[in-house]
């Protein structure tokens, strides 16, 4: 039942964290990035290691940014929808949102071209025809053989790769046509240039959001300019936010393997964003309400709401991943049904087989009654259990690419009979996420912990539904 507040009951300035609650999570935080940092340059630069931690950096950042682009995603919609019933708990979503931006940090060892060899086969392929086609045609024509640049000449290489290969009927590159036709699109400078844009659009326009509401926090007339405008530039943001996290899941996940493609990957992805970020909102609110904060202006009917919206992605992850199989299953196309096939071969199929139960069926029925949801030891639980499952999700989806990918690249496929490959991926998930749980403190540390005079505080913190 909805607790009764009034203007009195909510702080003139607000509510700011203490520093005893949160400097010492952010300084071993900082000391295990740091740590693990560290090891993963190593690991990034062994001969050895390099190629099985390249997915294991992967798989990590993925997670991780799935989660941080979740909470971007919740706090545009709010202002989209011009939402009353969130306004205590967007200053969260605001927070985890603005992680995202920092997340350039994590991905530039993905830009250097010893790790992506290891992780996108085509921009191996694409180099190493490149350099072939320009030191062929260097022979032919007599001249001194120069080297070329990274992305020199790629699409021409592999055009004439293809042509060769038809006339030739050479089996060994059979692939250069599909490359030369996907190269509008799979190119390197395309490539790099959407990751950039990719930070710098969706993170400056979640800054500028964030910058908005928190101006508002100390403005001694705040009115409903700020609101107006924020609903406005989120009109603009968020068609650059689904273009972006569709995007960050094709050319980092299914970029895995170049040949395989499906028009559902990024609302796949998409529906692991919005479920998990709540899940870790959930959290986050718990925690913060155990130290004392957010009591007066949240009560279990946040948890309410926050909850059905959890219940309703699960819902919506198990129908986009069930489609996004049907559809695969039903055309049997060769090229869509390999995701499958790798993913039900070997020790992959039990895991496979087990989300749709594990990752649907079960928090479906334990979010099904209401009190569930409202009960903190009941839907704390239920939180971490669903972002276990996202680990599973994700760790199937990036790691089975792995074996097969670093086999067939060296040739000999006991190279990768090494169970210490799972060693990196230990040592990139706590790298990553010290990194994400430092800058999500720091963020939570740097603002009020609501948007004490947004108008309609008052009506959020007397939700009722």
């Amino acid at each position: 039942m909805a607790h009764n507040v009034t203007s009195k009951d909510i702080p003139l300035n607000g509510e700011k964290i203490d520093a005893k609650h949160i400097n010492r999570p952010k300084f071993i935080a900082l000391i295990i990035f740091i740590i693990g940092a560290v090891a993963s340059a190593f690991l990034f630069m062994n001969d050895t290691w390099k190629g099985g931690f390249a997915y294991s950096w992967v798989f990590a950042f993925m997670f991780f940014i799935s989660i941080t682009l979740g909470g971007a995603f919740w706090m545009i919609l709010h202002h989209v929808t011009n939402s009353g019933w969130g306004v205590s708990v967007r200053r969260l979503m605001e927070n985890l949102g603005f992680v995202f931006p920092f997340f350039a940090i994590i991905a530039i060892p993905l830009m250097i071209p010893s790790v992506q060899n290891d992780l996108y086969e085509w921009m191996d392929m694409h180099r190493d025809i490149t350099a072939a086609d320009v030191k062929h045609n260097a022979e032919v024509s007599g001249e001194e053989y120069v080297a070329p640049s990274a992305y020199a000449g790629a699409g021409h290489a592999l055009h004439h790769e293809a042509e060769v290969t038809h006339a030739n009927g050479v089996e060994s590159d059979h692939y250069a046509h599909l490359l030369h036709v996907k190269y509008w699109y799979m190119n390197l400078p395309f490539w790099l240039g959407r990751v950039i844009g990719f930070f710098v659009l969706l993170g400056g326009g979640i800054y500028i959001l964030r910058k908005i509401s928190i101006a508002q926090d100390t403005d001694p007339n705040p009115g409903c300019e700020r609101l107006i405008k924020a609903r406005q530039y989120s009109c603009i943001i968020m068609p650059i936010f689904a273009v972006v996290a569709t995007f960050i899941a094709l050319d980092f996940m299914m970029a895995l393997d170049y040949k395989w493609f499906s028009t559902m990957y990024g609302v796949y992805f998409f529906a692991g964003c919005a479920l998990n970020s709540m899940a870790v909102l959930i959290l986050t609110l718990t925690w913060l309400r155990s130290k004392g904060y957010l009591k007066t202006v949240t009560s279990k009917e946040h948890y309410h709401i926050m909850g059905k919206l959890m219940h309703a992605f699960v819902i919506f992850w198990a129908y986009v991943s069930f489609a996004q199989f049907m559809l695969i299953w039903y055309a049997n196309i060769t090229e869509e049904t390999s995701y499958f096939l790798l993913r039900n071969s070997d020790q992959w199929w039990v895991w496979s087989l087990s989300l749709p139960f594990l990752h649907f069926a079960v928090p479906f029925v334990l979010l099904l009654p209401h009190y569930a949801k409202k009960v903190t030891k009941i839907v704390v639980p239920i939180c971490i259990y669903i972002l276990i499952m996202h680990i599973v999700d994700l760790y199937i989806a990036v790691i089975a690419e792995r074996g097969p990918s670093l086999t067939t690249k060296a040739g000999h496929p006991e190279l990768f009979v090494d169970h210490a490959a799972y060693l990196g991926d230990i040592v990139a998930f706590i790298t990553v996420g010290a990194f994400f749980v430092f800058m999500f403190l720091r963020n939570i540390s740097s603002a009020n912990l609501y948007p004490n005079r947004d108008p309609r505080l008052l009506e959020s913190a007397n939700l009722h539904n």
